[in-house]
């Protein structure tokens, strides 16, 4: 999968040297004068991979905190890294209070970035792999019908087939038959896994 760093920053000469060290250490980059440019980018769906934000913390325009903010409120959930020659305590904390991997001085050794860029971009991958979990577990809860719905509802709260049949008005066989065509669609074996699953997606919390 493709790891890309977006840099942003309103130094070009910066912003070159910053592009070739992490080029150089094998990292994908995609550079940005401002960080109205690289959300106009972001806006396009160019991001197919794992990814982060190295972004200068004073710039025209949208500062790194504001940049950092307006991302959050788009949807776009890309770890920030902010490097910055000015940075003071009230910045940072507010920065990592959003989120932020870490807030280097552009003095910071080359290794401490590239530990901060490494844990950026690892933290952007699990949760890439765990808002697919998500995705696909609610793409198989939408399959139930309403009544399968409720019987699930009913199994994950611990209720025996015989209960769960009193309490909707059906057949206790019927229930066994819906109980089948759960864990069929879910592609679950035993309760204990469904339940997992339900909760694990914000289903049923409360019996």
């Amino acid at each position: 999968m493709t790891k890309v760093v977006f840099v942003v920053d309103d130094d070009p000469s910066f912003r070159t040297a910053v592009t070739r060290m992490l080029q150089a250490a094998g990292l994908g980059v995609q550079s940005f004068a401002c960080g109205a440019e690289l959300l106009s980018h972001l806006s396009g769906g160019h991001l197919d991979g794992s990814g982060c934000v190295l972004a200068d913390l004073r710039m025209p325009g949208l500062d790194g905190l504001q940049l950092q903010q307006t991302c959050a409120e788009a949807g776009v959930e890309l770890p920030f890294v902010f490097l910055t020659g000015q940075g003071d305590v009230p910045s940072a904390v507010s920065a990592m209070r959003q989120g932020a991997i870490d807030f280097l001085d552009k003095c910071a050794p080359q290794q401490a970035l590239l530990a901060a860029l490494e844990l950026a971009l690892e933290r952007d991958a699990n949760a890439r792999a765990s808002r697919a979990r998500r995705g696909e577990l609610k793409r198989r809860f939408s399959a139930l019908t309403g009544r399968e719905t409720e019987v699930l509802a009913q199994v994950v709260h611990g209720r025996m087939n015989k209960q769960i049949a009193a309490t909707l008005g059906i057949h206790e066989r019927t229930v066994k038959l819906h109980r089948s065509a759960i864990t069929s669609k879910l592609g679950v074996r035993s309760v204990a896994e469904l339940t997992t699953l339900a909760r694990e997606i914000g289903r049923f919390a409360e019996p």
